[in-house]
């Protein structure tokens, strides 16, 4: 069997539209989601943030233009809990935009800041919509007074938020979202790679093949298939490792969910583990948290939160 790195963090979806050799895939993909026709991807300042100290956290695709601040996440399942991940984010892209311009935010001059734009690109299994809207307020207790966070009340009252966060969620599936995908050429070669790929692993399983190779071969297999003329053609060609490995880690968390919640993982039916369990441990890892780091979170075994991530095989 082929060896495929493991060190390939980045989603795909960040390789392709965060990098700054692709800043006109960027572009693009900005312009179909706001409607808008810039031509020049110098005007985009990628200023994504891969590792915060203070928090372990990363995101997908952040840049500026035209006095936007743009947060881009892609999620391969929904997750209701966005717009408070993405405020967190938004606080530390703020803090790093004063600290680069040497500003003073506790001086007596309003610091101006760009607009914040954010936007979750879904393309998972399970049915969703074309575009929703998942707001931070969503999440607040409205229970009654006394009552803690995070739990239901009997009893409701009226109280009115002095923030609010809205989430822009896009279902960028092939045949979803249409007039999206016809306006941006790379986010359609994309949502065919990534259906392609899918298609080709069901193809291959249940043959007694190793799912590692199956994962390995599908992703082969498309990149194959991708027509020539399509834009990132040439950039798949000449990333197919990194590619590989970024979906090959995918493929393994959302088959290692898959298994925690048919039989557990060793003692976690024992300690009543569920794909919660595995949902909470991907977060983190989507965040930047070291497995070492949410093994010590979740009080459980390091080799037990590998094998949930992709990061380990079942033995």
């Amino acid at each position: 069997m082929p060896t495929v790195s493991r060190e390939y963090k980045d989603r795909l979806f960040n390789f392709i539209f965060g990098s700054e050799e692709n800043k006109a895939w960027t572009l693009n993909l900005y312009n179909a989601v706001n409607g808008t026709s810039y031509t020049d991807p110098g005007l985009i300042s990628i200023n994504t943030i891969k590792e915060v100290l203070y928090l372990g956290m990363h995101n997908d695709v952040s840049f500026l233009i035209a006095g936007e601040i743009n947060l881009y996440e892609q999620q391969s399942s929904y997750n209701p809990n966005m717009p408070l991940r993405l405020l967190q984010y938004l606080g530390n892209l703020f803090e790093k935009y004063i600290t680069e311009r040497n500003l003073n935010k506790y001086g007596s001059t309003l610091i101006m800041l760009p607009v914040p734009k954010l936007v979750v690109f879904y393309n998972g299994e399970k049915e969703q919509p074309d575009e929703s809207v998942l707001r931070l307020s969503d999440a607040f207790s409205t229970g009654a007074e006394g009552s803690e966070a995070g739990t239901e009340s009997d009893v409701s009252v009226s109280v009115e938020a002095d923030v609010e966060v809205v989430v822009r969620m896009i279902n960028v599936n092939q045949g979803r979202s249409p007039n999206l995908l016809e306006s941006c050429q790379p986010l359609k070669e994309y949502a065919w790679l990534m259906q392609r790929i899918r298609e080709n692993i069901k193809v291959n399983q249940g043959n007694g093949v190793d799912k590692e190779l199956i994962v390995i071969k599908a992703v082969d297999q498309a990149v194959e298939e991708t027509p020539k003329d399509y834009l990132f053609k040439p950039f798949l060609d000449a990333h197919r490792a990194e590619v590989q490995g970024m979906l090959l880690t995918e493929y393994n968390e959302a088959e290692a969910m898959k298994l925690f919640e048919m039989d557990g993982v060793r003692k976690g039916r024992a300690e009543g583990r569920t794909e919660k369990t595995v949902e909470d441990a991907r977060a983190m890892y989507d965040d930047g948290l070291e497995p070492e780091r949410i093994a010590r979170i979740l009080k459980l075994d390091v080799t037990d939160v590998e094998i949930m991530l992709g990061l380990r095989k079942m033995a």
